[in-house]
């Protein structure tokens, strides 16, 4: 008999970025204030707040049927889960994050051989050790608690292995990136035994529908306008859109409404142009989720 889907919402610098999206894609999660089992508008669902270095071990013991967390976490933990989708957010960018290896500007280490018996510090332990074993080169990994590439800075260590977005804080330490180890980003993950219960599966397929198309919405803005008779083909022809656009007569007038759907970061050159061709009135609206 099937219970309450145990879903887990990843702590951290995600946390507020996953509770931004759920509301978007329709469940309002309250956290109150120290409580690791926040309210959700629904329900069928029990949340829990958990480290996403540690989700895909809970969700794979059966202790959480489901949760979010990134690709690297599950790496790291070789998590035997299925993972349901990619979710590519943060609370940065809509880009994947990278783990990079870093070291001193000034230092002689170029390339990943340099690194033989030399000391890397990185929260991404046994993900690293592996990565090296299987390339032939002995180092020696140093779990990392955090503000890792100080590590470097104070000579703790040679290199760091670290995750970014944006460079920002690597570059702001001094450091340069010579590899690129792996892209990560968030995934929606469940275990085996909640995928092959019916009604977990289902509400695991629900979320998982809504939250790529909130994801999807925040790319994309409504677009409509006027468009007199004698332009209408001509605008028409130009106009990008998921599919045709819609285009339906003005009351009593030889114009039309056209409404369509474009990426937001074609929109500043598109009005402009759709000005010129001769629409009018021109409306932007921002679109909660596309499906």
């Amino acid at each position: 008999m099937s219970t309450n889907l145990k879903l887990g919402i990843p702590k951290g610098s995600l946390q507020d970025a996953t509770i931004a999206l759920f509301k978007r894609s329709g469940w309002k999660i309250n956290v109150n204030g120290r409580s690791y089992f926040p309210e959700i508008n629904d329900p069928t669902i029990d949340c829990a707040i958990c480290r996403a270095q540690e989700m895909s071990r809970y969700v794979e013991s059966g202790t959480l049927d489901a949760g979010l967390t990134g690709k690297d976490w599950i790496a790291e933990n070789s998590s035997d889960i299925h993972v349901v989708c990619d979710l590519v957010y943060s609370k940065v960018s809509a880009r994947p994050a990278r783990w990079v290896l870093a070291v001193p500007y000034d230092s002689d280490i170029k390339s990943l051989e340099d690194l033989q018996g030399r000391k890397i510090a990185t929260e991404l332990v046994a993900f690293t050790r592996r990565y090296f074993q299987e390339r032939g080169i002995d180092v020696d990994i140093e779990f990392s608690w955090g503000a890792t590439e100080a590590k470097v800075v104070s000579k703790l260590a040679d290199a760091v292995v670290e995750v970014t977005e944006t460079e920002s804080t690597i570059k702001a330490h001094g450091l340069r990136i010579i590899h690129e180890l792996m892209q990560t980003n968030t995934q929606l993950i469940v275990n085996h035994a909640a995928w092959q219960d019916r009604e977990k599966r289902a509400k695991i397929e629900q979320i998982a529908l809504l939250l790529k198309g909130a994801l999807k919405g925040d790319k994309m803005v409504g677009l409509k306008m006027n468009v007199p008779q004698g332009r209408l083909d001509a605008i028409v022809a130009t106009l990008p859109s998921l599919n045709a656009p819609t285009v339906a007569p003005l009351y009593q007038s030889d114009w039309f409404s056209v409404e369509i759907v474009v990426g937001a970061d074609v929109v500043r050159d598109l009005i402009p142009k759709l000005l010129d061709t001769g629409a009018e009135g021109i409306i932007e609206y921002p679109l909660n989720k596309v499906v």
